[in-house]
């Protein structure tokens, strides 16, 4: 890989039920094809030498099995909604591996909703370091943020009437999430080559971008190729693959993206 070149693991697509959902036969939920079995969304970001991993999904210690993930460097929230953040525990084993403390970086409002639900981890008299991950809170605050060497642009999203973010690292762009992008989030995905976007479903959502918007979104943005996460059971992949461009597909748990 160059400098500049983006890898991304995909670590999980589904929405906050995960698919197959509990006590679902439906075609999609009982389907044999993998790319069906989407676990809650996340990715790993390789770049410019930093292995950045995107949200603590609830499966984050089977999808780092699954996609042999064994080191990240850091850690950066979107927001904080339980299916984005209930791994967190997980982080221990990487401080283990790594023998440091991890930064995790987010806005304000989810860093302090992050430490009300896990109070252990950031509890200094607990002394017992192998029971709680060693994590250090990095707010941010503008519209760029520095891990070392590594400067990523936040990319700011509405999911409802909820403020979250995504990510732009290079050419490539995470926003998972959200319903809507405002003027100045659409200024910062500008010129951004590959996009994973949110696409819940076909029918409307007062949260998410269903399946048509996200199409409409990714051609404002101008991306030469769009993927789409956060997906419920309404949409099996390889039909719904088949209707669409072959520059805007779903993704699929495990997809390996280069940028």
């Amino acid at each position: 890989m160059g400098r500049d070149d983006v890898e991304v693991v995909v670590l999980g697509t589904g929405t906050s039920h995960g698919v197959p959902m509990i006590g679902c036969a439906c075609a999609v939920c009982t389907s044999d094809d993998p790319r069906d079995r989407r676990t809650r969304c996340s990715i790993v970001v390789r770049w410019r030498g930093a292995r950045l991993l995107i949200d603590t999904s609830p499966e984050l210690r089977l999808q780092c099995l699954a996609n042999r993930i064994d080191a990240v460097d850091a850690v950066l929230f979107t927001h904080h909604h339980a299916d984005h953040v209930v791994g967190l525990d997980d982080l221990r084993r990487f401080n283990w591996l790594m023998k440091r403390e991890l930064p995790c970086f987010g806005m304000p409002r989810t860093l302090e909703r992050i430490e009300r639900m896990f109070p252990y981890a950031f509890d200094p008299h607990l002394q017992t370091q192998s029971s709680k991950p060693d994590l250090s809170l990095r707010p941010i605050e503008g519209s760029t943020f520095a891990l070392g060497d590594v400067e990523v642009t936040t990319v700011p999203l509405y999911h409802g009437e909820m403020p979250v973010l995504g990510f732009r690292f290079g050419a490539f762009a995470y926003c998972t999430d959200c319903n809507r992008i405002p003027p100045e989030g659409f200024d910062r995905l500008r010129g951004v080559r590959v996009l994973i976007l949110d696409a819940l479903r076909r029918r409307p959502h007062p949260t998410h971008f269903t399946l048509e918007q996200a199409l409409e979104t990714a051609d404002r943005i101008g991306a030469e190729q769009a993927y789409f996460t956060h997906m419920a059971h309404d949409l099996p992949h390889a039909e719904t693959n088949a209707s669409l461009p072959t520059h805007q597909q779903l993704a699929y748990d495990g997809q390996v993206i280069r940028v």
